[in-house]
């Protein structure tokens, strides 16, 4: 006699053995949407998530453990904060700064995808590696850009993007930049900067979510002219 109140558990356990196939060999995309998915599965979900993330430990993260680790991250039961503080109390992506800032503060705010308060902290960041007066004014001169330690903006960067699928940070505005050939007028609507004739008032014209447009974050204001975040995109950092 077959026990029908059993079957459903080694359908359970094969697709969450396909999910974990998938998520170490699929594509960028498909691993992304696995991971979303994973999050709606309860414990059994949170668990392959954590052990995805622990045999990621140590590599240099990508946008899928950025995603990885921000579900765990934002996720509120006890065993994803333990694993969290015990194997990446710091965050997944691994950075350090030329100048000994401590980027997780940004990497946290990141990771709770409140990314209107990392865009402030980035640009205190910015004054901070530019040095006192810029400390004092808030923000950056144009010809303060150049002394900029190549690693840190590398490090501010690579958080950006691993936190936000690749949507946001300054790489992926150098990209659209030099695809538009470096012209601002085609350049800001394609960010959502500016829409027709009209500026994309801050905040609350601002879209602070990942719904955004691509090369939407982090902000720089343009109404002091374009010479500063035409000189970030111009870094040595992207050589």
């Amino acid at each position: 006699m077959t026990d029908s109140t059993t079957s459903p558990a080694p359908e359970k356990s094969l697709d969450l053995s396909r999910y974990a196939s998938q998520l170490r060999s699929g594509s960028e995309k498909n691993q992304l949407q696995l991971l979303h998915e994973l999050a709606f599965l309860g414990e059994a979900g949170w668990e392959l998530l954590r052990e995805f993330l622990l045999e990621r430990r140590g590599l240099e993260a990508r946008l899928v453990e950025g995603k990885a680790y921000q579900l765990l991250y934002q996720n509120e039961e006890g065993a994803n904060s333990e694993f969290l503080a015990t194997y990446f109390p710091h965050g997944v992506v691994s950075v350090r700064s030329e100048r000994g800032l401590d980027y997780t503060p940004l990497q946290q705010l990141l990771a709770q995808c409140d990314f209107q308060a990392a865009d402030k902290l980035t640009m205190q960041n910015l004054c901070q590696l530019a040095g006192p007066n810029a400390v004092q004014r808030k923000w950056l001169y144009f010809t303060e850009v150049d002394k900029l330690p190549i690693g840190d903006l590398q490090a501010i960067d690579r958080l950006w993007r691993v936190y936000s699928e690749g949507k946001f940070g300054l790489t992926v505005q150098r990209e659209i930049w030099l695809g538009v050939g470096k012209n601002w007028d085609k350049m800001w609507p394609k960010i959502g900067w500016k829409q027709g004739n009209n500026w994309t008032r801050y905040p609350h014209q601002f879209t602070w979510d990942l719904t955004a447009p691509r090369g939407h974050l982090p902000l720089f204001n343009q109404l002091r002219g374009v010479r500063v975040f035409e000189k970030l995109l111009s870094h040595p950092a992207w050589d």
